[in-house]
Parts: structure tokens; sequence; C-alpha cells
């Protein structure tokens, strides 16, 4: 199916021909006829299928009669705002309109935190159509009076599930009360949670619900693969692993922003150029790490989930789960930053006795045990004894036994899984 079936019009089609894009994906072909009729939405699909354009290209479709060349800001009032988690998503999605929007006259903006704000209140002063923001900062600007809402028609929720986990819902209620004239709510998440469905439930209006993939579904074109480690050896095994397969652009994943610092560090001093990205970085600074990434000049980005949500790296071959992460779901969401558009990707996991209960949720969510492989020179010890994770609460009943060790002996026989590279 091409888009034009869709009902885009002509200046958007050519802005999606311009991009290189001639077929909606799942989500977008489910998703932007019901946003063009304005109706509310409920959408949920993988990290990497489509899910900014599917909302971005219907949008700038409803706003195609606002669209003036006037210079007045009285005639470019704010009509949809997208809210989302984090500054690298609101870049992302500010991206993508204008983009798509490149034919339009209809102006956008981005307003985040970490960055001055004195060139934001002139853009919001110059007037804009489409306002992209996370919450904490779009607040700052009620509170000055340099926003005004009272015109918004369409609201987005992007990422909703990684707003619910970052505690931003408080925020976004305080939001959506300002917005009088709201029409149509949209609301894109990775996953449709028990969370999810009542926070739409509070916010969305008889939804068209989307659910692309199963939940708890990885994408086909990722490799999985575990390699069963000690603890204090994770770092020497990522080192080697890199130098092995002469890996390049990985992209590893920690659960602190301590880890993510120290591991950065640890791997630089190693000889491998690496830089970590989380949320206490300036705003420039994380944005220098990740175009230095982009370019090759950085071999390995350390980030948590955080500062990873939102990150928009094309063609992404590798990502490491330095430490598994607490929630399963996110499992999902970090190794669907590679094997996106049709590429194939290598999600490697090192996992550590302290971690098995994580690594069994995570394989019960996907409803299949994840390939492993003990790397020659970095076999567990079996006598290791677990310590506990802080912020995860294992079964206590359950008996924690690391994974691969049992098996080293059929290992060192020749009994391997195949090395994803």
């Amino acid at each position: 199916m091409s888009f034009e079936p869709l009902g885009l019009s002509a200046d958007l089609l050519r802005a999606v021909a311009d991009e290189g894009y001639t077929e909606p994906t799942p989500v977008q072909e489910r998703a932007i006829p019901p946003i063009l009729q304005g109706r509310d939405v409920l959408a949920a699909a993988q990290t990497g299928t489509g899910k900014t354009a599917a909302f971005t290209l219907p949008i700038l479709q409803r706003l195609t009669p606002y669209a003036n060349s006037s210079f007045s800001p009285a005639r470019h009032p704010v009509r949809t705002l997208v809210l989302t988690p984090t500054r690298e998503l609101a870049m992302q999605v500010q991206e993508s309109v204008e983009a798509y929007g490149r034919h339009l006259p209809l102006r956008s903006t981005v307003v985040y935190g970490g960055v001055p704000i004195e060139p934001q209140i002139k853009a919001l002063r110059d007037g804009v159509e489409i306002l992209v923001a996370t919450p904490g900062r779009l607040l700052d600007h009620v509170q000055q009076r340099t926003v005004n809402l009272g015109q918004v028609e369409i609201l987005v929720l992007d990422e909703a599930d990684r707003m619910l986990d970052m505690g931003f819902i408080p925020d976004v209620t305080r939001i959506v009360q300002l917005l009088t004239t709201r029409q149509q709510t949209l609301m894109f998440s990775a996953t449709i949670s028990d969370e999810v469905k009542r926070l739409a439930d509070v916010f969305l209006k008889r939804p068209d619900v989307i659910q692309i993939s199963p939940q708890g579904s990885a994408a086909e074109s990722v490799r999985q693969i575990v390699y069963p480690v000690d603890r204090d050896a994770k770092r020497e095994l990522l080192a080697h692993l890199i130098r092995k397969h002469d890996l390049q652009q990985v992209l590893v994943f920690t659960r602190t922003k301590i880890a993510a610092s120290r591991l950065a560090s640890q791997l630089d001093r190693d000889g491998i150029a690496a830089v970590g990205i989380h949320s206490d970085r300036t705003q420039p600074e994380r944005t220098r790490a990740l175009d230095d990434f982009k370019n090759g000049r950085i071999r390995v980005l350390v980030a948590t989930d955080v500062a990873a949500r939102g990150l928009d790296i094309e063609a992404l071959p590798h990502v490491v789960n330095y430490e598994l992460p607490t929630h399963p779901q996110d499992y999902i969401h970090r190794i669907g930053r590679t094997g996106r558009a049709g590429a194939t990707g290598d999600a490697i996991s090192l996992v550590c006795i302290d971690e098995v209960e994580l690594l069994r949720a995570i394989q019960r969510m996907l409803k299949h045990a994840i390939p492993w492989q003990v790397e020659e020179g970095f076999e567990p010890d079996r006598n290791a004894e677990a310590r506990p994770i802080s912020g995860y609460r294992p079964d206590q009943h359950t008996p924690r036994v690391h994974p691969g060790a049992r098996h080293v002996r059929r290992v060192r026989q020749g009994r391997t899984a195949r090395v994803a590279h």
C-alpha cells in the first residue's frame, strides 16, 4: 500500500517522498485515517515503527486550513501540543514536524529544560501552530506567561508509558486542565499496560485503539544473545567483545547514571572511545555526545533508559545490556533501538548471577528463551552468590542458578550458540 490512499495532501505526499518513504508502516496505515477524522486514538507499536510520523502527518493535514505566511504572531496561535517525556524525544518529534511540514506555511518549535529559556520565549512570541514540549519546561513557560494554550485543539501524549514511569502525570494533568479548547487527544506508547489504559480512560474519549504488535514482543530483525559472566568481569568482557568482533556504534545500557559515567570512563581508559549520556549532563553535552556517536568519533555510547528514550540513530547495529533493566518491558525498548527500518541488529546482554530473575522475567514476557554463549576465558563462577539489586524484589522462593554456569562443560565441548555479530 502507498501513502496516497490515506488521504494526505499533495504537499505532505511530496514531503514523504522527499524523505525517501514509499509505503506506510502498519501503525501509520491504521492511525492516520482516524486522526484525520478527528477521533481520539490510543496506539501502541514497537520502537522504530514510525509512530512519530503516524501522528505528525495527519496533524499537519488537519492544520492545513490554518496555514498562512503572515508575520503577525496572532495569526499563528498554538493549535497542537505534543508532550514528550525526554528532551531527546522532543527534538526528534520537532525534526519530524519540520521535515514533513516543509512545504506548508505552518510554524513549530520545541521547548525543553537544560538550556536557556530566552530563545524559546522569542520563538513562542513569534507564534507557532505546533508546540513540542517536555512537561516541566512547558509549565515554566506557563508560569512566566510566555505561552498561550488557549487555542490548542489537538493534544498528543507521546511515549505515554515512559511518562508514567518518570512520574510526569501530575504535570500532564495540570497542563491538560489548561487546554479548554481541546477537541482531539492522541496517546502513543510502546505498550498498552493497565496503567496506560487507566490514563487513557481519563484523557481520551471513545478512542480508536490500535495495537500493532503483541505485548512483550521483539522485532524479528534483532538477533538476541546472552553472555553469562561474573559481575566483576563484565567490563572486561564488553571490551573483549568490542575488539574481537570490531564492533562499531555500540549503544550500551546501564541502570543508573553513576554506572553509565563509570563505565564510559573505564572503556575510555581501555582505549575504546566512549562517552556517557544521562539526565545529569547538560543538553549541549548530550547533543555533542550523540553527534560524536553518530559521526563515528565515539565508538560506544553508554546511556540510562531515561536518556536513551527518543534517541534516533539511523541503522544502529549493536545494543548491549550491560545491566538488565528491572522492568522487563524496558528490555523491549532498549533492543528496539537496533534492527529498525528493515535493517538487522544485535542485542547482547551481559548477565551475572544477580540478574537471573531479571532474565527469567524477560524470557517469560518474550515467551521464549534467549540463546546464550559462554565466552572462553569469561566462564562464570558456579559458586558465586547473588546480591540484591536496588529497586527489584525477586521471588525469594525461586532458586537462582546462573544461566550457563551448569553448562560450561558442555559449552567447552563445542555446543555453543552462534555469536551474533
